[in-house]
C-alpha cells in the first residue's frame, strides 16, 4: 500500500519545548516526557510499517499533553491542543487523523475508520501506548507505582477498585493488542503482568 511521502517532523522545536514543559510539570510521574520518548523510540524502531509516520509522531507528542488524573476530558483537550498548534501547517485530512489517534486513547479501542491505512497506523499507535503493560516485571511495577502517585488524591480502597476495573477490562478483551506485530511480541507478557497486578490489588 502507498505510504505518505517522507517529510520533516510536523512539530517545530518551539512546540516541542512547550510540550516538554507540559509533560514535565509537577504531579506527573508516568505521563511525562520519558513516556513520550519511549513511544518515539518504538515509532522509530517500526517506522517502515507506518503509512504516515509523521502523523503518528505528532499524535505521540500531543496525546497526553493535557493530563489531570481527576478529569475525564484529557484526551479531548489534548486533541484540541494538537489541532490548534498544527492547523496552520497541517492539512485538514491529516489533522483529522492525528486527532482521531489522540482521542482513541480515551478507551484504547479502535473507532470506525474507513481508510485501512489510517486504521493500521491507529492500531499501531494504540499498541505502542499500551506496550508498557508487557514490560519486564520490575519496569511494570515501577509504572504501576508511578500511576498510583498520579492518583495520590484517591484513597486506597477507591484506587484498588478503580485500577482493578481498568486492568480487568483489558484482560477481558479477546486480545490486548490490535496489530499482529505487537500481539506476537507482547500479548503473553502483558497478560501475565495484568494478572499479577490484579492479584496484588486483591481483585
Amino acid at each position: 500500500m502507498r505510504r505518505e511521502p517522507a517529510t520533516m517532523s510536523l512539530i517545530d522545536d518551539a512546540t516541542k519545548l512547550e510540550l516538554t514543559a507540559m509533560y514535565n510539570a509537577a504531579g506527573r510521574f508516568y505521563h511525562t516526557r520519558a513516556h513520550v520518548d519511549s513511544l518515539l523510540a518504538l515509532l522509530e524502531k517500526h517506522r517502515e510499517v507506518f503509512h504516515d509516520a509523521e502523523a503518528v509522531e505528532a499524535a505521540v507528542w500531543f496525546h497526553d499533553a493535557i493530563y489531570d488524573s481527576r478529569a475525564k476530558d484529557n484526551e479531548a483537550k489534548s486533541a484540541e491542543l494538537a489541532a490548534e498548534r498544527l492547523a496552520p501547517s497541517v492539512g485538514e485530512q491529516r489533522l483529522s487523523r492525528i486527532r482521531a489517534m489522540i482521542e482513541a486513547t480515551t478507551t484504547h479501542s479502535v473507532p470506525e475508520v474507513s481508510d485501512p491505512r489510517h486504521r493500521a497506523d491507529l492500531e499501531m499507535f494504540l499498541d505502542m501506548d499500551l506496550s508498557v503493560l508487557a514490560a519486564e516485571p520490575d519496569v511494570f511495577d515501577a509504572y504501576e507505582a508511578a500511576v498510583r502517585e498520579e492518583y495520590s488524591w484517591a484513597d486506597e480502597g477507591a484506587w484498588r477498585a478503580g485500577r482493578a476495573a481498568v486492568l480487568r477490562s483489558f484482560l477481558d478483551r479477546p486480545t490486548l493488542f490490535f496489530s499482529e506485530l505487537f500481539r506476537r511480541q507482547f500479548e503473553a507478557a502483558a497478560r501475565e503482568n495484568l494478572r499479577r497486578s490484579l492479584a496484588r490489588l486483591g481483585a
